[in-house]
């Protein structure tokens, strides 16, 4: 989606990340951070609640979870490819241009979004049972994804209008809806799971509607936000949206990739048996909840360099890369410290008594790999950046390659399998991370760190 505009180097010579780095990188890191961490947060307490309905129920939630937040996640793409175009169009001057971009990502969004639910719905008992679902967790899973499936627009709508308020680095208005959304999502939590002010309880159901509910909220005022910020336009060439899928093809492709690994992993935690699956549900929530702190830095990241990449400045985009890897890796490092310490609690406050017995031992290969991890999510934001999407694909589909025959190699004779389960997941991180320092130190192939911008 490039456009021919000039850059604009006196507005990149200026920017506050060249005189004050490190405060430039944490004052937009910060915002983002606090907006990733709310939503694990609300999927901790979900998890905390219906694990006091069992190992059963959380298992079943493990199941809805993986499969949903796989596929918006793989939707994702929309939100990454407009915060890019953004963040060039931001560094060559031109933030009203964007206002199109944004509206034909939208619409895009939402086509896809309301396919999902066709396909979905029907199909939820299908998606369960190929990830290792049966009996009563085949059918609370199936339930969950029909009722999630419900606020798959509005989920849509959230992801690409937070990708464009980034683009433009403001990093504070999408906390605020992160955070409505939300509250609003706990809020809902406890009164339809547990049934609360003459409602029913409805348990695993109960969490689905909440979820469903809060993200139309969140939707309304992410659509009047962008509105006021960057104008909506019904001029809209559905030509273009060919444009779109092909510039982003190869981050879906990606996308798609990772999915299929995390998916996978979740498919051979769930076969081994209900206590396995519960285990691996509630580590695979801590995981991505600790890995967002990371992701704050690769969205800072993302946005900086696009805009000095965008203005022309390849020398800046290459400080800003050194700069917040740095900082990623020492996130990294602490992540690992303050999960090692968090042992017992996290096991005690979350994990079933069934299941206590197979937490320990993955739980620990999950915290030694938050360095690497730290690296793989700052190397893809730096990527995102100068939109080296085929790279970031490849790498992924080489380690997803790598990752699947690990995971077909696991003995499943045996619960205690689910520590070989995290284990590939560790090389898994360590094959993206090590591919994605390489092409900015030193810079191999056609690195966009080693050419001027050709955009």
């Amino acid at each position: 989606m490039a456009t021919s505009i000039k850059p604009s180097a006196e507005r990149a010579d200026s920017h506050p990340f060249l005189t004050r780095r490190n405060r430039t990188i944490l004052t937009l890191s910060l915002p983002i951070l606090l907006s990733l961490i709310a939503e694990p947060v609300t999927g901790l307490v979900d998890t905390g609640f219906v694990a006091r309905l069992g190992a059963a129920p959380l298992a079943a939630l493990g199941v809805g979870t993986s499969a949903l937040s796989s596929v918006f996640w793989i939707f994702g793409f929309l939100g990454i490819a407009i915060q890019t175009d953004v963040a060039h169009l931001y560094g060559r001057g031109q933030v009203t241009a964007a206002g199109r971009v944004l509206s034909l990502a939208l619409a895009v969004g939402i086509a896809f979004s309301l396919l999902l639910s066709a396909l979905l719905i029907p199909g939820a008992q299908l998606v369960s049972r190929a990830l290792g679902a049966e009996g009563e967790v085949l059918a609370l899973a199936s339930q969950y994804i029909q009722l999630r499936l419900l606020g798959a627009p509005a989920v849509l709508v959230v992801i690409v209008g937070f990708g464009a308020l980034r683009g433009l680095q403001d990093m504070k208005t999408p906390l605020w809806i992160a955070l409505a959304i939300n509250v609003a999502n706990i809020g809902l939590d406890y009164l339809l799971i547990f049934g609360a002010a003459g409602l029913p309880a409805l348990g695993v159901a109960g969490a689905a509607l909440a979820s469903s509910l809060s993200q139309w909220l969140g939707a309304a005022w992410m659509l009047w936000e962008v509105q006021r910020r960057l104008g909506l336009s019904r001029d809209i060439s559905w030509r273009d949206s060919f444009r779109l899928l092909r510039v982003s093809r190869d981050l879906l492709i990606r996308s798609g990739s990772l999915t299929l690994f995390l998916l996978f992993a979740t498919r051979v935690a769930t076969q081994l048996g209900p206590e396995a699956g519960a285990a691996h549900q509630v580590i695979r929530q801590v995981w991505f909840f600790t890995a967002l702190f990371v992701e704050a830095f690769a969205t800072t990241a993302q946005s900086l360099v696009g805009y000095f990449y965008g203005s022309g400045n390849v020398d800046y985009a290459r400080q800003v890369a050194g700069a917040t890897m740095r900082w990623s890796l020492g996130a990294g490092l602490a992540l690992m410290l303050a999960m090692l310490l968090a042992t017992p609690l996290v096991s005690e406050a979350f994990v079933p008594t069934d299941a206590v017995f197979l937490f320990t031992l993955p739980w620990i290969i999950a915290s030694i790999s938050q360095p690497l991890n730290a690296l793989a999510f700052i190397t893809d934001g730096i990527h995102w950046g100068t939109s080296d999407y085929r790279y970031l694909r490849n790498a992924m589909l080489l380690a997803t390659i790598a990752g699947l025959l690990g995971l077909q190699s696991i003995a499943m004779d045996t619960v205690e399998s689910i520590s070989a389960v995290w284990l590939v997941t560790v090389f898994w991180i360590g094959i993206r991370a090590f591919w994605g320092v390489l092409r900015v130190y030193p810079g191999i192939g056609a690195s966009p760190f080693r050419a001027p911008n050709a955009d």
